[in-house]
């Protein structure tokens, strides 16, 4: 019976030790794309499917990734000015979309709940990439589902670089000394498997638990992105140690601002640089969440911040989120794969860029977008691990986002070239998390819940597309919408919180030209309204529509049970369509043109 029992506690002691030995950080595979120069543009390819991961021991959990990661996907590298293509295959067994999040593009391409991907459809965006240099990330939009897609890991980064931040003398050598990072939390059951809702109780860094990484003795940049659904990250080292801000969400800042912590929300990016000149090969120093330090759990995630979230085992403390051991130049240069490596022992001197914000007296219009929750008496509602009574619905201005309502207190038409102030506050007791899309802004000022004016502190005064809004605060920001007018596909804002997202807590903006009103009811044209030939095809077919004042919007190819293909927004078809890829058989060309009319038209292809 002794025997037993000795033997019962040494498998718990093996079990405790495998679940908290550290894990090699993996690094997202970098693709820089493949280049097309007959049509001078940089081609990307994403399949989304579904997999299983091994977290800890025991059960697999299903997951669901890019490429061939089956939890999270590589990292994107674009360059401002040049053509970007991304092909964009949904291999999932449920309808998605992939957002491009931060990144400047039309609206038809954005990736939001408007351009839904069916089950084995290849979806076909393209843009100019006219972001500064910057950290941005891509993850599911879909209505209502955006909190299970995005939990289930479909997720991965973008670096957009550029000319000026190529001569800037910074920590560059990706995986090396340029380290992205990926932090998110999820719940995870008695069985392995991860469950949506707004508290986990595991810390996730690139795909493993406990990562670990092997760090070289010099400056360091990190690449931070706080993929969690709902949990803001207090970001600091476990030796209380400065790092410098050098870049928000959408850019550089003017200057490397030195700080102790960062409190980083769920869509949130920043780079930093972590100086380890000092320390001595073999020391060691953790990438810590101070989250007990955060002055209330409105922040942190309680709903009511007196009483801890119920199942938050990670609620109001501090974890690790990051070991790092400083190796030798040799040792990193191996394991990330570099023949070369320059050390960097200081930051520069000079401004990094020099950015320029708009003046506020000079904005055509101010908005104010107000988060608030409108309780439901007499009804019981379950969201995440928590049951709220009474329930709410989360919403902006009152209202609750549909995608059937034809207008809302939160949809707006903006006139393209618009300067505009947006205040948003906040009036319920916890904190959320606003996010922009098609623009960056500035935060010119912060107002708190005694009406009182806070500093913007400096390492938020940069390009912005995410930012927290306390409980009672008002954030107030700066933007310009200069251009991408688009009087059909809308824009959105919401709450990066995704179960709050899906819950409503969206609204939606078309950036219009003067004098345009939006277009909403489409129309049904016959068959007659557009020419295609040659009709049957084996290579291109060229599409010629009857109205010579209109163009192709929007086509999209189904087979002939009616499952979706292929989705091409505003296709260039002046050389045709290339049709030399598909299976023999008959198909359907639903054809949405620029006056939102359908055309739908059959064709073969030999």
């Amino acid at each position: 019976m002794k025997k037993v029992f000795l033997f019962f506690v040494f498998q718990l002691l093996v079990c405790e030790f495998s679940i908290a030995q550290n894990h090699t950080l993996p690094i997202p595979a970098l693709n820089k794309g493949d280049y097309d120069p007959i049509n001078n543009v940089w081609k990307f390819g994403l399949v989304m499917h579904e997999g299983l991961t091994q977290f800890m021991p025991g059960q697999q959990t299903i997951t669901a990734g890019f490429n061939q990661y089956n939890f999270l996907g590589p990292t994107l590298e674009f360059r401002k000015g040049t053509n970007v293509q991304l092909n964009v295959l949904n291999l999932m067994n449920e309808v998605t979309t992939v957002h491009w999040h931060g990144i400047h593009l039309p609206a038809v391409m954005d990736g939001g709940p408007f351009q839904m991907i069916s089950p084995g459809a290849t979806w076909e965006p393209y843009w100019k990439v006219k972001d500064h240099a910057a950290t941005f990330w891509y993850h599911p939009h879909p209505d209502l589902m955006t909190d299970a897609e995005v939990t289930k890991g479909l997720a991965g980064l973008i670096i957009v670089r550029d000319s000026n931040e190529d001569h800037l003398v910074l920590p560059r050598h990706y995986g090396a000394d340029d380290i992205p990072l990926v932090i998110l939390d999820r719940y995870f059951d008695s069985s392995n498997q991860m469950q949506k809702g707004e508290w986990g109780n595991t810390i996730i860094t690139n795909g493993v638990t406990n990562a670990e990484l092997k760090a070289p003795k010099q400056m360091v940049r990190f690449r931070i992105l706080d993929a969690s659904t709902f949990r803001s990250l207090n970001l600091a080292f476990s030796d209380n140690s400065f790092f410098s801000v050098i870049a928000t969400d959408g850019g550089l800042l003017a200057n490397p601002v030195p700080v102790q912590h960062y409190l980083l929300s769920p869509g949130e990016r920043i780079e930093i640089v972590a100086d380890f000149s000092n320390k001595l090969v073999g020391d060691s120093v953790n990438l810590v969440a101070k989250n007990d330090q955060i002055n209330s759990g409105r922040i942190a995630g309680a709903w009511d911040w007196t009483i801890p979230a119920p199942n938050d085992s990670l609620e109001m403390k501090e974890f690790q989120c990051l070991h790092i051991v400083i190796d030798t130049y040799t040792s990193v240069k191996a394991y990330a794969n570099y023949d070369t490596f320059a050390a960097i022992h200081s930051l520069p001197t000079a401004p990094l860029v020099a950015n320029t914000f708009w003046d506020t007296s000079r904005a055509n219009i101010q908005r104010d977008l107000r988060f608030n929750f409108a309780v439901l008496p007499g009804f019981l509602a379950g969201i995440g691990n928590t049951v709220f009574n009474p329930p709410f619905a989360p919403m902006i201005n009152d209202s609750a986002f549909s995608m059937s309502r034809e207008f809302l207190n939160s949809s707006y038409q903006i006139p393209v070239n618009n300067t505009e102030i947006w205040n948003i506050s906040n009036n319920s007791s916890l904190a959320h998390v606003f996010h922009i899309h098609d623009v960056q802004f500035y935060i010119f000022d912060m107002i708190d819940s005694n009406n009182l004016r806070v500093p913007v502190p400096p390492e938020m005064k940069g390009w912005k597309d995410v930012v927290l809004v306390d409980s009672g605060m008002t954030i107030r920001f700066i933007t310009k919408f200069e251009d991408y007018a688009d009087s059909i596909y809308p824009f959105m804002y919401h709450c990066h919180m995704l179960g709050h997202e899906d819950g409503g807590m969206m609204g939606e903006f078309r950036v219009v030209n003067p004098n345009t009103t939006a277009i909403r009811k489409v129309n049904m044209l016959p068959e007659s309204a557009v020419q295609i030939f040659p009709n049957p095809a084996s290579d291109k077919i060229f599409i010629e529509l009857e109205d010579k004042n209109s163009t192709v919007y929007y086509l999209t190819i189904l087979d002939n049970v009616g499952r979706t293909k292929f989705m091409l927004p505003n296709p260039q078809l002046k050389d045709g369509l290339d049709v030399s890829e598909f299976k023999p058989g008959v198909y359907f060309m639903n054809i949405i043109d620029s006056h939102r009319n359908l055309i739908s038209k059959k064709f073969i292809k030999e």
